[in-house]
């Protein structure tokens, strides 16, 4: 008991443990960047092992103490000067730290993986290899931390528990601070740098030559402070980043992954997308990109515009609107668009408008299909294969029908408008910098044909031209109001009772 409570003893053990500790860390770097070449299933077993032999050595080194203090007697002698067996193992110890730092950094700053030729799967290293240069290693840092223990304390008992303990700490900080140093290069590159500063050191020791601990962990001190400071800027800019709505990130990450930047508002100068795709390749990217955040409503065609027959009408006036407009499928009703009962080719239609049990059995041959308006285009591209061709209907929380989508209007949103006969360009191009647009005009268009990203607000409740301008303007429009928007001039050219027609926009 008297052992236990004696301070110095508690001081020593604290002291011994803090510098067994900081020993072991150059250490525990080098064996998780030698075990970083191993199989992902082998890393954990090579770690383990790795420091279970170093506290194994150290064990072994201090119930060798009286063998250790021989170590100081010169062996020989080369010119005029004597090493012992400490300097001979500092000596090639040192050497070895030196190769392997700089063979370890030569293969970070040229960045070529190791493949095999034939089958094009990275080569991983022998375990029994890794394992025996971490024993190497193992062997130099002992040997240096034995010393360190036997220098500092007379007991064998605290310097076995200081050990212990020490080893205890890195078993536990192992893994993370692996899996920290394999995730930052720039930390990799720091620890090899310490090595060699290291292996140095460990030379000039085994030559008589001794530089001060301290020198040499004031200035690895400093360079942690500072790479601290470095990861702590990564850490804020990566978190400012994911401030930036998600299609900002996305478009901008694969644009850049594919040798291109996004051009923002602030930039005069022609985008490097634009140099490295030609303009149909961007815009067909950039839609790609939106149909994840994109509503079926931006791309419907709206309830206004849907030609549909009505089966309270006469053959003949069925007929008249069918051989009246060039579409194809036509949504059949009773009375009313919101009572949809199917949907229908125009040629079938056609050739059973005069017999009433085959239209009844053509409608019951095709029902209708309907998604929601707050549907994200993505997630309705399942439907509309299900469709096998046919039209979707769009409908709001009431069931009221809204509009409808084709296979047609999601390829349009990717690659632009395919207008019927009987259909005009929502966007028309008059010259570089100025267009002539519907009201009706897709923003997720506009902002394809600008190259931007920021004229549809997350949380915006319009998805055309006119519902912006509304939406600016507190609905106070007339022919010739003018709106700055995010870098864009509109200017309302012509209006349809309370209903924006046309708009000429500036950019």
């Amino acid at each position: 008991m008297e052992f236990l409570l004696d301070p110095g003893i508690w001081v020593g053990l604290i002291t011994l443990i803090i510098l067994e500790i900081v020993l072991g860390i150059d250490n525990l770097v080098f064996i998780a960047i030698l075990a970083d070449k191993l199989p992902p299933e082998q890393r954990d077993k090579a770690r383990v092992l790795g420091l279970t032999l170093a506290l194994v050595m150290r064990l072994g080194l201090l119930f060798a103490i009286s063998w250790l203090v021989t170590l100081t007697q010169p062996l020989i002698t080369l010119f005029e000067h004597s090493f012992s067996g400490r300097d001979l193992i500092l000596l090639g110890g040192g050497l070895f730290l030196l190769y392997k730092a700089v063979s370890e950094l030569h293969e970070m700053m040229e960045g070529k993986p190791e493949v095999k030729s034939n089958t094009n799967k990275v080569v991983y290293a022998g375990f029994a290899a890794v394992v025996a240069q971490i024993v190497v290693l193992d062997a130099v840092f002992s040997l240096d931390s034995v010393i360190t223990a036997i220098g500092m304390v007379d007991d064998i008992r605290i310097m076995m528990v200081a050990m212990v303990v020490a080893m205890v700490v890195m078993l536990v900080a192992s893994k993370p601070l692996t899996t920290f140093v394999n995730r930052h290069p720039t930390v990799v590159i720091l620890c090899l740098s310490f090595l060699l500063l290291i292996g140095i050191s460990l030379i000039a020791e085994g030559f008589g030559f001794h530089i001060p601990k301290g020198y040499i962990y004031s200035g690895i001190g400093v360079a942690i402070l500072m790479e601290g400071f470095n990861q702590y800027r990564l850490r804020n800019t990566a978190k400012h980043a994911a401030k930036i709505p998600l299609r900002h990130r996305t478009a901008d990450s694969i644009l850049k992954l594919m040798g291109g930047k996004i051009e923002t508002q602030d930039e005069a100068h022609p985008s490097q997308a634009q140099e490295a795709f030609a303009d149909e390749e961007r815009y067909m990217i950039g839609g790609v990109l939106t149909l994840a955040e994109r509503s079926v409503a931006s791309i419907m065609t709206p309830r206004s515009q849907i030609s549909w027959v009505d089966l309270n009408d006469s053959p003949e006036m069925i007929r008249e609107k069918i051989l009246s407009v060039p579409h194809s499928l036509f949504p059949v009703c009773r009375g009313s668009l919101d009572k949809v009962l199917s949907i229908v080719r125009a040629k079938e239609l056609l050739d059973v408008l005069d017999d009433e049990e085959q239209m009844k059995a053509l409608i019951r041959l095709h029902r209708p299909i309907h998604i929601f308006e707050t549907m994200k285009v993505i997630d309705a591209i399942n439907t509309l294969r299900t469709s096998k061709g046919s039209l979707v209907l769009v409908s709001d929380e009431f069931g009221n029908v809204q509009g409808l989508i084709s296979p047609l209007d999601v390829f349009e949103a990717i690659a632009g408008e395919f207008p019927d006969a009987d259909e005009q360009l929502d966007l028309i191009k008059l010259e570089d910098g100025k267009w002539k647009a519907t009201g009706m005009l897709d923003l997720y268009q506009l902002e394809l044909e600008l190259g931007m990203l920021d004229l549809v607000e997350d949380d915006a409740s319009y998805i055309s031209v006119a519902g912006l301008i509304l939406d600016q303007t507190q609905g106070e429009v007339k022919v010739g109001t003018e709106l700055e928007y995010k870098g864009v001039h509109f200017s309302v050219t012509e209006l349809d009772g309370n209903r924006i027609k046309t708009v000429m926009i500036q950019h």
